[in-house]
């Protein structure tokens, strides 16, 4: 596919940026650079490759959940700089 100064005018506009004459023929030539590697990677064969999400073999480290008790009520709103009921009072922030 190829990429001139008019489809990369196009998506500017579309896109809302403003580019320079400079910055066209610049912009131009990298999408043509990045589309050509795209096509050098659709000819690799990758029938025999299992899907990953990371290169390395990675894994997250969990522990094990556990059973505790939690705060109380009280014991939450202890240091509270103001409390309604059950409930910590916050200034309100949406008009």
């Amino acid at each position: 596919m190829a990429i001139d100064k008019k489809t990369v005018e196009h998506v500017a506009h579309l896109a809302r940026i403003e580019l320079q004459p400079k910055e066209l023929e610049k912009l131009s030539g990298q999408l043509m650079e990045i589309l050509a590697f795209i096509d050098q990677l659709q000819k690799v064969d990758i029938k025999d490759i299992k899907p990953t999400s990371h290169i390395l073999p990675l894994s997250n480290v969990l522990r094990e959940d556990k059973l505790r008790q939690s705060l109380s009520s009280e014991e939450a709103l202890k240091n509270a700089p103001r409390k309604h009921r059950n409930f910590f009072v916050v200034p309100k922030v949406i008009e």
